[in-house]
């Protein structure tokens, strides 16, 4: 089975932090279809939104001076407070404690015991994204860490995720339906990273229009069994996402 909708203690929101948020908005609008000024934190200063449809699709902030551009992956909680102290517990750290954000909720950033950052978010008046695993919108994260037998432990104790092992790749759930998946960092790469996965219609049309636009591909599109197809790409600004087209 797979994840089809916003689910407690799974992934529920992605934002992109880049140096010139204003010169991302073209770009995603033609890889995604997506719009600009979704105000579901518009009282949050210097934090905007895409959006799809009239949903909201990602969050959009400036890259703090030195903060490379990146892709976050946010899992949604019902207890911001109580994340903490489970991520603690099991070894991770508190990056940034749990901060209120205006009427929306209220957010955290935490690293795991090998140092793969992530946030969480606990809704209020914000849930997040209005879609998941449809086409131009999230459906899918991967960890790339140096310990991807610690991360099965830690990840399944702080959030009561399951565990699909593999010859090299294993899947996150919750109940029994996947969301994402666990590898070993590759040889040469800086990390350990999570990074998003979008679902898109036509990935070859989406990896065409990456390099139209002045991205690059850094994973060609590549068939995983009879599954799904996915790609590996980087914005014009550096921040690296996943595409994926479900068979």
């Amino acid at each position: 089975m797979k994840l089809t909708e916003i689910t407690e203690n799974a992934p529920g929101w992605t934002q992109l932090t880049v140096p010139d948020p204003a010169a991302a908005i073209p770009f995603y609008r033609s890889l995604f279809g997506w719009e600009a000024g979704y105000d579901g934190h518009a009282e949050v200063a210097g934090y905007s939104a895409f959006s799809l449809g009239g949903l909201a699709a990602a969050g959009l902030m400036a890259a703090p001076a030195s903060v490379p551009a990146n892709w976050g992956v946010v899992l949604t909680v019902p207890d911001a407070e109580a994340a903490a102290h489970a991520v603690t517990d099991a070894g991770g750290t508190v990056v940034a404690p749990v901060t209120r954000a205006g009427s929306g909720g209220w957010f955290a950033v935490f690293a795991d015991p090998a140092g793969a950052v992530f946030s969480v978010w606990q809704a209020d008046g914000f849930r997040g994204a209005g879609a998941f695993n449809e086409p131009g919108t999230l459906g899918w994260i991967e960890l790339a860490t140096s310990d991807p037998a610690g991360a099965q432990r830690f990840y399944p104790e702080v959030f009561g995720w399951t565990v699909h092992a593999g010859e090299g790749y294993s899947q996150f759930g919750i109940d029994e339906a996947d969301f994402g998946g666990v590898t070993a960092l590759p040889p040469g790469m800086q990390g350990p990273y999570w990074m998003p996965y979008f679902a898109v219609a036509d990935i070859d049309a989406a990896v065409a229009v990456t390099e139209a636009e002045g991205g690059r591909v850094v994973l060609a599109p590549r068939p995983i069994g009879d599954v799904r197809t996915i790609a590996v790409v980087i914005d014009p600004q550096g921040a690296a996402l996943g595409l994926y087209r479900e068979h």
